[in-house]
């Protein structure tokens, strides 16, 4: 029997984020929860006298990059025992306000204690999800506090690898968070005006590092928005996979397992839309690369799996009929990989003369893609099937640990490098100009 044909809408430019604006980068994957830059910012990025730098902020831990949204830039990291929101001007990199509370976490692994999450900015509010489970409403104007929730208690949430680290989903008046909760309380739905609980998704895959993303499924005329997770935190044997949510109740309509046999795995990728109706999801570990179809009731049914592209926390992006994507879990081994969106057939692969390691991307349109490597190198290139065009490369700083993609909003690039530099310089977030 022929299956009815889908038209799964994109990604809106803007999914229940009123105060989103071109030039906005209200959440860790962008405006459309896609890695793609608005025009207005794309274009003519990069000139050729150069970038210019035009501010640093000192910053304390953290890897997740800025929110920004109607001039102001909001960092989530980490500062002498508090989780702390700090609250910048775009165009100075002066501080606005500061909202900051005491925490105390420590993972078995000794990889650090700080938040793992971006902010989440909409109609006025800004949205922070810490390491140990809190969340945060507060006021973007002042950074007062409106109101903030300790799911890690609230919901048992299960202990993960590193802590909790998935940036949470604004949409349709909800705020929706991963939590991996006791009772198989794998999501969680709470109004974004009090907090109060809305529905929980119940499905045994805990809470991994992948944050949620919107779409929409079904025939035109009867669409209904969904939720695409990318689940699997911490579990013996180890259990995830995607999940579709029905936005409006959290009803688990279809699943599709994607998860590393080995316990000490994560999903930390979020979920692409590649075209109308397809979902791909990459996870490192030997697992690979998985693209599902999403059927016209939720569900979800494997097209193709491929272990030629296996990302160990960057977001891929679906551009042109293609699907790149680093793949690799160590920094020497990492190489930018090409898929073909509908065959999964590697197209080809680049580590960009050695050195590169595990980067991040952007989607810059017509201007191509941009590539930050976790050493603090900047490449802008464009890519066919047969193979990629280097335009412009510029080694920014020298210093590890630098997995957060870089952000453009406003006409300005804001880069985070989270270790000392080679030159004696301390964690900052740097602005650039164009």
């Amino acid at each position: 029997m022929k299956r009815p044909v889908l038209l799964i809408a994109g990604l809106l430019l803007v999914i229940g984020l009123a105060s989103a604006v071109a030039g906005d980068w209200p959440r860790l994957l962008g405006p459309g929860n896609d890695l793609r830059v608005a025009v207005s910012d794309a274009k003519g990025f990069w000139p050729e006298s150069g970038l210019v730098r035009d501010w640093d902020f000192s910053k304390g831990k953290g890897w997740a990059p800025p929110a920004v949204v109607e001039g102001k830039v909001l960092l989530f990291h980490r500062e002498a025992g508090q989780e702390v929101l700090s609250c910048l001007g775009l165009e100075s990199g002066k501080s606005l306000w500061r909202m900051g509370y005491e925490v105390s976490y420590r993972d078995r692994y000794g990889s650090g204690d700080a938040p793992r999450t971006s902010p989440v900015v909409a109609d006025g509010k800004v949205w922070i999800f810490g390491i140990t489970g809190v969340l945060h409403c507060v006021e973007l104007k002042s950074g007062a506090v409106l109101w903030k929730r300790d799911l890690g208690a609230d919901y048992a949430m299960e202990p993960n690898f590193f802590g909790h680290g998935s940036t949470p989903l604004v949409m349709g008046g909800k705020v929706i968070v991963l939590i991996g909760g006791s009772q198989e309380r794998c999501v969680v739905a709470l109004s974004a005006n009090d907090g109060a609980e809305v529905w929980v998704a119940k499905h045994a895959w805990g809470a991994g590092y992948a944050s949620a993303i919107p779409a929409k499924f079904g025939e035109a005329t009867a669409q209904r928005d969904c939720v695409l997770v990318f689940a699997g935190g911490q579990s013996r044997p180890a259990t995830g996979g995607l999940l579709c949510l029905d936005a409006e109740t959290g009803k688990v309509l279809g699943e599709a397992p994607h998860r590393a046999k080995m316990a000490e795995s994560v999903n930390a990728a979020s979920p692409v839309l590649v075209g109308l109706n397809r979902v791909f999801t990459t996870e490192a570990y030997g697992s690979g690369g998985v693209l599902s179809e999403i059927g016209v009731d939720g569900s979800l049914r494997k097209i193709w799996g491929t272990v030629k592209l296996g990302s160990h926390f960057g977001t891929p992006l679906s551009k042109d009929g293609m699907i790149l994507g680093f793949d690799g879990q160590s920094p020497r081994l990492a190489e930018l990989v090409c898929l073909d969106a509908v065959s999964g057939e590697e197209k080809w692969r680049s580590d960009f003369g050695g050195k590169f390691g595990r980067g991040s991307l952007v989607d810059l349109g017509e201007e191509g893609a941009l590539a930050l490597g976790e050493f603090g190198e900047l490449l802008r290139f464009k890519v066919g099937t047969k193979g990629l065009e280097v335009l412009q490369r510029s080694k920014l700083f020298e210093a590890p640990e630098t997995w957060g993609h870089p952000v453009l909003a406003g006409r300005r690039l804001l880069v985070m490098q989270n270790e000392r530099s080679g030159d004696g310089a301390a964690p900052r977030l740097i602005c650039y100009r164009f």
